[in-house]
């Protein structure tokens, strides 16, 4: 059985990340380490989350990161300051406040002050977000399958092939999947959602401890179908 680390939501909060990794490398189990996606926006060091893990990648760390629905969001912005996500119940630009873009922006040096017009941040973004990052998270894989897990963003629509998911569904669900008990074959281990820390289900397991809003960074060990938060004393089982 091939023990695997999984760590939620970062978004921007590169401490967090820093103590997360150092709580795997602490444990006795030997694996790979993946990455649920939301790398950017909210937290102040989204730039650094990202430019840690492409190097780690890079120098061979046996890491597998995802795409979350706030990468996206930021290709798109980049593509169009004035994209305007379908999945978003109203509508949300890039730079307003619910979504955290500034944040991510300011990370690279970018002037986000309210009073300047979205079109000359846009193009002070074009210049400041280095193409290679923009690669990295256009390449991004939308999930990963284990003889036991399916790793994923936000969720799996229910009955559905993984070769037929929608890429929305993936990067965005919760209505249809987060209240369907049934089992799905595979523990699917999430994130997007945001809890106090991550928690198990019958049929899956939400690994965003809320890192986006001020809370810890809390890695999770699987062991087949077991699980198991790791913590400065240790391993704790959901």
């Amino acid at each position: 059985m091939q023990p695997i680390f999984a760590i939620g939501d970062i978004h921007g909060q590169i401490d967090e990340l820093h103590k997360a990794l150092g709580l795997v490398a602490q444990d006795e189990a030997e694996g790979p380490v993946l990455f649920i996606g939301d790398y950017v926006d909210r937290g102040p060091d989204s730039r650094a989350v990202i430019e840690l893990l492409l190097q780690g990648q890079a120098d061979g760390r046996p890491w597998i990161c995802l795409k979350g629905n706030h990468d996206k969001l930021l290709l798109d912005y980049l593509a169009d300051p004035h994209h305007d996500d379908p999945n978003i119940a109203r509508r949300l630009l890039y730079t307003e406040k619910p979504l955290g873009g500034r944040a991510t922006l300011a990370s690279y040096g970018v002037d986000v002050s309210e009073d300047r017009p979205l079109d000359d941040i846009h193009a002070d973004a074009l210049e400041a977000v280095p193409q290679a990052h923009r690669d990295w998270l256009a390449a991004l894989p939308l999930w990963h399958e284990t003889e036991e897990h399916i790793f994923v963003h936000a969720g799996i629509r229910p009955g559905i092939p993984m070769e037929r998911q929608e890429e929305s569904d993936l990067l965005w669900i919760r209505g249809g999947f987060l209240e369907d008990s049934r089992d799905h074959g595979k523990l699917v281990v999430h994130g997007h959602t945001a809890l106090d820390a991550p928690q198990m289900y019958s049929n899956r397991l939400n690994i965003d401890g809320g890192a986006g809003y001020g809370r810890p960074l809390a890695p999770v060990l699987l062991l087949g179908r077991e699980a198991f938060v790791l913590g400065p004393f240790g391993r704790a089982r959901l």
